[in-house]
């Protein structure tokens, strides 16, 4: 593919059989080549994109290490068919395990035909360290999709065992990204701009609402070359500030053009690493761009309303203070308050040698609630005078999680159909995960259902995740799974999509809470085996003794 763009084709077929395994053939309308080149082609250190020493410092094509086809050569039958716009006829040359078997003059059509069969069929051994069909299709597919990222005016297509599995027309650049990385990114999209120092960035940035559990979002180019660059990514989180909710990840396809002389992109044989002369420049400049257009897509379109008075008695601030529900006139919060549903029969509580007593009375439901700060963390006081914080999300987190796992992997009864089903669209490999995860999924209560290529579609939910958008956590479930890949026991996989169901469907930070609700919480918070940790290992509550307080004020020495 990169020596098809680099000889400007416009339209590049990829033809597949068995993953890969009995054949890969690349057919493109470039400039192709007459015999002499045809021949050149396959020896090895050859190459027509280098024409002088200084070249090699200044490198303006996707590839010239004059290795690929050589070594492809060596493991495999290739043939190549190619003719320039000056020649009559074309060229076919024939190998097999890097020897010549053929050159003969053919009809044939301005381009390059590259055909690879039997790979590894002269080392078999190698052959076995081959993944199934549907994991090396998967890394072929998501291997063309970036690479129809960084080209958006030429049309890709993908034809697995005689049937189409992806056509990529060209178009513009947004429609691309929307095309490749699924329907969520659909309007979400903004667009990233800026110069600095020689450099340039181009691309678009989604909103911090379309996020990821992953990294696999973020698709970065230099000089329309793909790569993976700490700097970037660290300046990309960076220009997103605290938007971005803790271990999640944004979705963006940034393009960099840079002088050719400042940029090495011989430092791994893959060319996905780059070097840069000036990376400092280079962080200021992504971070900067992604900034103003992230803050520029969240200006509000309308002038603030005027704060509201505030009660008689009550501080202006984030503090809420107990005993005072909201009124029936309080503006909505961002997330709506809902109701915490009472859990299955509470489990006895733990005995004192596995869980030590947290206060005299060892009991949350026990404390005094002082009020909410932030929104997001109770405020309660023990017996002993002592300030215990909780995080309400952690903790919700902890109690939905116990319920799930003392369901144990029975179907839940209390599942609702979704009045209008989602969609989620995935690339090949996260489909193909997706795919294996359908069963387990129902056992939770999640229905899904194929929904033509790619795409699935979600009709049904446990009453818990109710209220949620399903998509993002259909996505959190595939990038997690296939990160962690898929055991044969498939224990570990099932326990992850539990924690994540506790967490997409707990209480949220800065989500107001009532004093019932408040009150519900803890008591749900007793019955729980381990109350002092969320799923995920973070603390559920922090303690302060008076005297530390009193020491901060200087109360006390």
């Amino acid at each position: 593919m990169e020596n098809a763009l680099d000889a400007g084709a416009t339209r590049i077929l990829i033809e597949l059989k068995k993953a890969g395994k009995v054949q890969i053939r690349i057919t493109d309308n470039g400039i192709g080549m007459n015999r002499d080149d045809c021949l050149l082609a396959v020896e090895r250190y050859a190459t027509s994109k280098l024409l002088a020493d200084e070249d090699l410092f200044n490198i303006r094509t996707l590839g010239f290490r004059g290795e690929a086809l050589p070594s492809i050569a060596s493991i495999c039958r290739l043939t190549i068919e190619s003719r320039d716009k000056d020649s009559e006829a074309g060229t076919q040359i024939r190998m097999a395990g890097g020897k010549i078997q053929g050159v003969t003059e053919i009809g044939a059509p301005v381009g390059t035909q590259v055909s690879v069969q039997d790979l590894f069929f002269n080392t078999p051994a190698r052959r076995k360290f081959m993944k199934s069909d549907a994991t090396e299709l998967g890394h072929i597919a998501d291997g063309v999709a970036r690479t129809a990222l960084a080209w958006p005016g030429v049309t890709f297509r993908i034809d697995h065992n005689g049937r189409t599995l992806k056509n990529w027309p060209a178009t513009e650049p947004e429609a691309r990204i929307s095309d490749v990385l699924g329907g969520q990114t659909r309007g979400a999209l903004h667009p990233v701009r800026g110069a600095a120092g020689g450099l340039s960035i181009a691309g678009y940035a989604a909103s911090a609402s379309v996020t990821r559990g992953t990294s696999q979002g973020i698709h970065l180019f230099v000089n329309h070359r793909f790569i993976r660059d700490r700097t970037i990514q660290h300046a990309l989180m960076a220009g997103y500030g605290n938007r971005l909710m803790r271990g999640r990840f944004p979705v963006a396809v940034l393009f960099l053009t840079a002088p050719f002389e400042q940029v090495d992109v011989n430092v791994h044989p893959t060319k996905h690493e780059v070097r840069f002369a000036d990376p400092r420049t280079l962080h200021q400049l992504v971070q900067t761009a992604v900034q103003q257009a992230i803050e520029t897509a969240e200006k509000p379109k309308w002038a603030p309303a005027p704060p509201a008075p505030a009660s008689v008695g009550e501080a202006p601030g984030c503090f809420t203070a107990a005993g005072t529900d909201p009124p029936e006139t309080a503006l909505p919060q961002p997330l709506p308050a809902r109701p915490l549903e009472p859990l299955p029969e509470p489990a006895p509580p733990p005995p004192e040698q596995t869980q030590p007593p947290l206060w005299q009375e060892g009991r949350f439901s026990g404390l005094r609630v002082i009020g909410q700060f932030h929104d997001t963390y109770i405020l309660c006081e023990t017996p002993e005078k002592a300030l215990v914080l909780i995080d309400q999300h952690a903790a919700h987190e902890r109690i939905r999680y116990e319920a799930l796992c003392r369901e144990g992997q029975g179907r839940p009864g209390d599942i609702q159909r979704l009045l209008l089903p989602e969609t989620v669209e995935l690339g090949f490999e996260e489909a193909h995960v997706l795919q294996r995860l359908l069963e387990d999924l129902d056992r939770l209560g999640i229905e899904i259902a194929p929904f033509g290529g790619n795409t699935f579609v979600i009709t049904a939910a446990p009453a818990m995740l109710s209220g949620r958008q399903m998509a993002p956590f259909i996505l959190d479930i595939v990038e997690k799974t296939a990160r962690l890949g898929i055991p044969s026991d498939t224990g570990n996989t099932f326990d992850e999509v539990r924690k994540l169901m506790a967490c997409h469907s707990a209480i949220r930070a800065n989500q107001r809470l009532t004093d019932r609700e408040i009150q519900a919480l803890l008591t749900q918070l007793d019955a729980c085996e381990d109350p002092s940790h969320c799923p995920h290992g973070r603390p559920t509550w922090i303690r302060y003794e008076l005297t530390e307080i009193e020491k901060l004020f200087r109360r006390i020495l």
